[in-house]
């Protein structure tokens, strides 16, 4: 019994959520953030598409392209 608590309590706590990235058009001046890379909202992007998580779009105050919602 002690072992299944222990290895309960062992699985539930390193449990690390996994990161989801999204995608924006280039580092500045950008105010939306797409899931997809293929989004119909990147399609008309000039600039380099950038890769980030979503924790860090949501802190520039970035938000969910219409496209996605």
């Amino acid at each position: 019994m002690k072992f299944i608590i222990l290895f309960l309590f062992i699985t539930l706590t390193s449990f690390n959520p996994v990161e989801t990235n999204v995608y924006a058009c280039g580092t500045s001046g950008v105010k939306k953030y797409h899931y997809k890379e293929s989004c119909r909202g990147l399609s008309s992007c000039k600039r380099e598409i950038t890769k980030l998580t979503l924790k860090q779009a949501q802190g520039y105050g970035l938000t969910l392209c219409g496209w996605e919602d």
